[in-house]
C-alpha cells in the first residue's frame, strides 16, 4: 500500500468520521490500497477498528463514471442476501469535505488471489475457490431485485444496446488514436445483439476473481467488492467477463489461463464453468457465447482506454500502470473480433 500525502485530508476525514459515523474514535491513519484504477480506495486504521474508504478521484470526471453512491446503494441492499459483501457504514455525497464523494465500509479481514492459477496453493484450494466463484456468481443472479429494492437500479430496455451505446460513447470521449479493430467491432457488436430471453438480474460488471475476497486458509467467499459498473441487466455478461479473462495471458499482466494446463491445477476448462453455472441456474446451456464473449472484450477495451486518458491528464490512480493498460486497448479490439468466431 502507499502513503496518502496529498491525496486525502486525514484531517477533514477524522473530522467528518467523529461526527457522522458512530462508535467513532480517532487518531486516524490512512494508507492506500496500489490495486485499482480507477475509485481510490484507502485503508483507515484507528486503535478501536479499521475502515475502509473509497472515494472518487479528484479532477474533471466523465459523467456517470466513478458512482460511489451507485456502490455504496448496491452493497447495502446485498446485506442480506447470499452475496456476501462489506457492511456499509456512511455514504458522503458532500465534495467540499474532502473534494469528491466517498463511502466508508467495513474492513474485511480475509484475502484475495491476483490471479485464477493461485500459485503456491494446493490443488484443492484452487478447484474449491473457482467453484465457490462459480457459486457466488450464481447467486448474484438469483438474487430478487424487487425484494431488495434494486427493481430501479438499471433502466429498462435491451441490456446489451444500452451498454453498447454507453461504453462507444465513453470510448470516443477518450479516444486519443484511430483503432481500426475497435471500430470494426463496435460496428459487428451492434448488429448481432441477441433477441431478448427475459432475464433482467443484477449485474456486477466486473466481476473476476481479484474482486473477491476468501476466508483466510479456506475457499468460502467472504466478500465480493467493485460494485462500480454494477447495474440491472443480462447475467450472461458477468459470466463471459470470467471467461474473457481466462483467455489473458498468465502472471500479473494478463492474470489469465492462456496456454496454462488446467487440468493438472485442478482448475476447471472454460466449458465446466459454464456448466456449472448453468446447473446452478437451472439452464439448459447457453446460445451464442461468442457475443457475450466479443462484448467483453469490447467493454473492457473501451475501460482501458479511459484509464489511459485519465493518465494522460493527469488524474489516475496509478499514472505508470494505467499507461501500461492504455497499451492493451488494440489487443482487446482484436480477440473481440476472434471472439465472433470461437
Amino acid at each position: 500500500m502507499e502513503s496518502v500525502e496529498n491525496t486525502l485530508n486525514l484531517n477533514a476525514v477524522d473530522a467528518y468520521l467523529h461526527n457522522n459515523l458512530e462508535g467513532y474514535s480517532g487518531p486516524l491513519s490512512a494508507t492506500k490500497f496500489a490495486v485499482g484504477q480507477s475509485n481510490p480506495t484507502f485503508l483507515l486504521r484507528t486503535p478501536q477498528k479499521n475502515y475502509v474508504l473509497r472515494r472518487k478521484p479528484p479532477g474533471v470526471l466523465l459523467k456517470s463514471a466513478h458512482a460511489v453512491d451507485r456502490e455504496f446503494r448496491v452493497q447495502r441492499a446485498l446485506a442480506r442476501s447470499k452475496v456476501p459483501v462489506p457492511a456499509m457504514y456512511l455514504l458522503c455525497e458532500d465534495e467540499a469535505v474532502i473534494g469528491s464523494a466517498f463511502y466508508v465500509m467495513q474492513h474485511l479481514q480475509g484475502r484475495n488471489f491476483e490471479e485464477p492459477t493461485m500459485q503456491g496453493e494446493s490443488n484443492r484450494i484452487r478447484a474449491g475457490v473457482l467453484d465457490e466463484m462459480n457459486r457466488v456468481l450464481s447467486e448474484l443472479h438469483e438474487v430478487d431485485i424487487n425484494a431488495v429494492g434494486l427493481s430501479d437500479y438499471g433502466p429498462p430496455g435491451n441490456y446489451y444496446e444500452r451498454q453498447i451505446n454507453r461504453w462507444t460513447k465513453q470510448y470516443r470521449a477518450t479516444e486519443t488514436a484511430t483503432i481500426p479493430d475497435m471500430d470494426n467491432l463496435i460496428d459487428r457488436l451492434g448488429t448481432a445483439i441477441p433477441d431478448e430471453d427475459g432475464q433482467r438480474t443484477l449485474v456486477h460488471g466486473d466481476f473476476r476473481i481479484d474482486n473477491l475476497l476468501f476466508e483466510q486458509g479456506g475457499t468460502r467467499c467472504i466478500g465480493v467488492l467493485d460494485w462500480e459498473l454494477s447495474t440491472i441487466g443480462h447475467p450472461y455478461a458477468d459470466l463471459a467477463a470470467v471467461i474473457m479473462q481466462w483467455q489473458m495471458p498468465p502472471g500479473d499482466e494478463g492474470r489469465g489461463l492462456a496456454g496454462v494446463d488446467r487440468e493438472s491445477l485442478g482448475l476447471p476448462s472454460d466449458q465446466q464453468f459454464i456448466a456449472d453455472y448453468c446447473e446452478r441456474r437451472g439452464l439448459n446451456g447457453i446460445q451464442n457465447f461468442g457475443f457475450y464473449l466479443a462484448f467483453n472484450f469490447f467493454r473492457m477495451a473501451a475501460i482501458l482506454q479511459g484509464v489511459y486518458k485519465r493518465a494522460l491528464d493527469g488524474n489516475a490512480s496509478d499514472p505508470d500502470r494505467a499507461r501500461v493498460l492504455g497499451g492493451y486497448v488494440p489487443a482487446f479490439a482484436r480477440q473481440g473480433l476472434a471472439a465472433f468466431e470461437s
